[in-house]
């Protein structure tokens, strides 16, 4: 056996030997006890913000797969089910201040302390006002949502909320923030953010 044949026949061997190894992949509790362990409270951002709700454990769990039908369904009923309309029956505020809830990107992060009026940041995602030039793409543009969709019917209005309280009612896994169910919006800010995109006196509308 020549030299390159020898060099064949080695670079064969550690080939075979590679495809052999098995590599341990980390169980999610101790991807979880890993994450964890590289952070720490700080102000008000405390580390119950990394544990997870049964929605977001079945989610996670599927991330690299189809959330089945039957589970996707169970999932959005239990947010649907959750939503709480305003007892007053008024979905609609003031759009001006819904577009300063909208503009708003501060409270709940560890340099905002427990007085600071928490914003909605809805232009890190979302292009709305036409006249805004910074906004993100993550989500679809609502500029003109309230013209597009024929009015404030009661239809378009009571999706429009629940889309704005819990997103899960609609996509199980979405991304988006629960604004109701997880206590960041106020029932007037959501009001105001829904005159925002519904009220036919918004600019967004125009």
């Amino acid at each position: 056996m020549n030299t390159k044949q020898k060099m064949t026949l080695l670079l064969l061997l550690i080939a075979v030997s590679a495809c052999a190894t098995v590599v341990s992949l980390p169980d999610s509790k101790e991807s979880i006890a890993s994450i964890k362990a590289s952070f720490a409270d700080k102000g008000i951002a405390k580390m119950d913000r990394l544990d997870q709700s049964e929605l977001q454990k079945t989610c996670s769990d599927y991330a690299q797969k189809e959330l089945p039908a039957e589970i996707r369904a169970q999932l959005e009923k239990a947010a649907t089910d959750s939503v709480k309309y305003p007892a007053s029956g008024k979905y609609l505020g003031d759009w001006k201040e819904g577009e300063k809830v909208a503009q708003n990107g501060r409270g709940l992060q560890f340099s905002d302390d427990s007085k600071t009026v928490n914003g909605g940041n809805c232009y890190a995602c979302h292009q709305i006002s036409k006249e805004e030039i910074a906004y993100g793409n993550i989500g679809p543009s609502l500029a003109q949502y309230g013209k597009l969709r024929g009015g404030p019917s009661e239809e378009i209005v009571k999706y429009t909320w629940s889309k704005i309280y819990s997103s899960h009612a609609f996509n199980a896994c979405s991304v988006m923030p629960r604004y109701g169910a997880a206590g960041i919006l106020s029932e007037k800010q959501m009001q105001d953010v829904m005159a925002l995109l519904l009220d036919p006196q918004s600019p967004i509308n125009k």
